[in-house]
């Protein structure tokens, strides 16, 4: 399907995963995700049009396994930005945006803190600018990111289920009886 085709019809619709990231040049695309403590930089060139999204779980470390390194930040940084610069981009025209790190429970380690900290410090050290987006806060937030236009929205996940119902203890009429053990 050509991009003027699909300018036509809906958008397509790609959902970026926990450890995954996607790079596209096609104005169609829409790119999405649901972030907790979770970190997505959205990352684009706006003159060579490309851009794309990642999506990781924990700012840094190593595990075991060819795709360990994916749910860390310092490869899935690294991972988008090549993966741009592969398809056209240029590293001093960059621009992202950052959401997520969101602090989800009220433990002593703040996971999302640690991430956006990350996030933060990893762009500053490339020279990368922030051009918006929405780092730390409560609970999470779903993402729709167009990388060739660097168009973004966000919206909170909140739980609109009802609560269950309250249940009432049956209480049987006694007549006074006592049980004694």
């Amino acid at each position: 399907m050509t991009a003027a085709l699909r300018e036509a019809t809906a958008p397509l619709r790609v959902h970026v995963g926990q450890g995954e990231h996607y790079v596209t040049t096609d104005p169609g695309v829409m790119l999405t995700t649901i972030l907790g403590s979770c970190v997505a930089m959205c990352l684009r060139d706006p003159v060579a049009g490309v851009g794309g999204m990642n999506h990781f779980l924990l700012p840094e470390g190593s595990g075991s396994g060819p795709d360990a390194g994916r749910r860390y930040g310092a490869y899935a940084m690294e991972v988008l930005i090549n993966d741009c610069l592969k398809s056209g981009a240029r590293r001093d025209r960059l621009e992202a945006k950052l959401f997520g790190g969101g602090r989800m429970f009220d433990s002593l380690q703040d996971v999302g803190g640690a991430n956006a900290d990350f996030a933060e410090r990893f762009l500053r050290d490339e020279g990368i600018v922030v051009a918006g987006g929405s780092l730390r806060g409560t609970g999470g937030r779903r993402v729709q990111y167009w990388p060739v236009s660097g168009r973004a929205l966000q919206r909170p996940v909140t739980d609109h289920s009802p609560p269950p119902p309250a249940v009432r203890p049956v209480i049987a009429p006694d007549a006074g009886a006592v049980e004694l053990f």
